[in-house]
């Protein structure tokens, strides 16, 4: 299996990653053959790129292959084939996370600071150990600070000879203009509903209508299908959503729904810390050399301190995204209400739940439905400014009811 069949919808993405992919073997093979005197310059191939795309779009997923397709090592290139066959070591310890020269990042936690972007720069000055590139996948390059940002600059503007900077954000106004104009941008699409069921058949053994569901449910986004159609907490916290809309006809039913939506999401980001801070803990624990109940060793009290700010950091991430995952669900929401309003004949996201979509289309106006779309999206807006997360849900459930 290609390392690139995992991404669906994406064939003009493909076919880029694919040539660039071959520049970039034909200049390590003609760099060990000439001694190092082989050019990059005109080629499909760069020492910098950005992926966008919008979530669930797979921007992870295409810098993985791209960077397995760099590692390749497939005796078949030697007889035309393209670099990422899927099988080969180069290829195989990319996709599961243990090649020596690949490093990929990502962050649980708000921002991505100055220390850990220092960190990355200075690995990727080094020379691939082993492999033939040296490949540096930051998964959340929106994440970056302001001053994390200009430390990545220089290592972006003036890379060491194979190293490969792979940054991944939502669109290219989440990222400094100065690191994306050194940047080779490559946009990625929503997949189609059909083709993001098909990967759930093949590659996860879903059933046919679980698949066709998670993946109409979340209009294409690959991992929110694959969580929806395979956690039941996440289908019955998606349900409770659902019936937002109609609990808001008061005052206080709107200032309940807001208040449950905040202890939702409080509730995964609860779960989230009990499966990882006490691992976490015992092993740091552990590694300080505190016994099993007995207290640190003098001098150790600040990097357990560290830990647990970045716990909760964490879990002040979860409760967003948690959150942000229950906004989508409700823009979704509305925007079949919308769709029924104006006589389209697509399908529902949310069918499960169009006798409710379709009594709200008969009893309210478009004009309404549309504001009730930006009270969601100011909410998200509210959310990323770091407004406290109530006072915004409050404010949206408020507008939801006035329509």
């Amino acid at each position: 299996m290609a390392v690139w069949d995992d991404l669906v919808g994406q064939e003009r993405a493909v076919r880029q990653l694919t040539a660039a992919a071959r520049d970039a073997d034909a200049y390590v093979t003609a760099e060990a053959e000439k001694g190092g005197s082989a050019v990059l310059s005109g080629s499909a191939m760069t020492h910098a790129w950005l992926f966008t795309g919008p979530p669930g779009a797979g921007r992870e997923q295409a810098a993985r292959a791209f960077a397995a397709a760099l590692q390749c090592v497939s005796p078949d290139r030697a007889l035309g084939g393209s670099p990422g066959c899927g099988f080969c070591e180069g290829c195989h310890t990319t996709m599961v996370g243990t090649h020596a020269d690949v490093t990929v990042v990502r962050t649980d936690l708000l921002s991505i600071g100055v220390k850990e972007t220092r960190a990355l720069v200075r690995e990727a000055q080094m020379s691939p150990a082993g492999g033939r590139w040296q490949v540096i996948v930051l998964e959340d390059a929106d994440r970056l600070t302001e001053g994390a940002g200009n430390v990545l600059l220089k290592a972006v503007e003036e890379p060491a000879p194979r190293t490969v900077w792979l940054l991944c954000a939502p669109s290219t106004e989440d990222v400094l203009p100065t690191i994306r104009s050194r940047c080779r941008h490559l946009s990625l699409r929503t997949p189609p509903v059909e083709a993001v069921a098909d990967l759930l058949m093949r590659r996860d053994g879903i059933d046919p209508e679980t698949a066709a569901f998670a993946a109409r449910a979340t209009q294409g986004h690959i991992e929110r299908a694959l969580r929806l159609a395979t956690d039941e907490r996440a289908r019955a916290r998606r349900k409770a959503v659902l019936k937002l809309p109609g609990r808001v006809d008061d005052v206080g039913g709107a200032l309940r729904a807001a208040q449950e939506l905040i202890d939702a999401a409080a509730e995964d980001a609860k779960q989230v810390a009990e499966e990882l801070d006490a691992k976490e803990t015992e092993e740091l624990r552990a590694a300080l050399g505190a016994a099993e109940g007995k207290r640190l060793p003098r001098g150790t009290a600040g990097a357990m301190k560290e830990l647990e700010d970045k716990q909760k950091r964490r879990s002040t991430r979860t409760q967003r995204d948690s959150l942000d995952l229950a906004l989508s669900d409700l823009t979704a929401f509305y925007r079949d209400v919308l769709a029924r309003q104006l006589g389209s004949s697509v399908a529902l996201s949310h069918d499960e739940s169009a006798t409710q979509i379709g009594q709200l289309a008969a009893t309210s106006r478009p004009e309404q439905t549309l504001r009730r779309i930006e009270a969601v999206l100011e909410c998200r807006r509210a959310l990323d400014r770091n407004v406290a997360p109530l006072l915004a849900v409050e404010a949206m459930t408020m507008a939801l009811r006035a329509g």
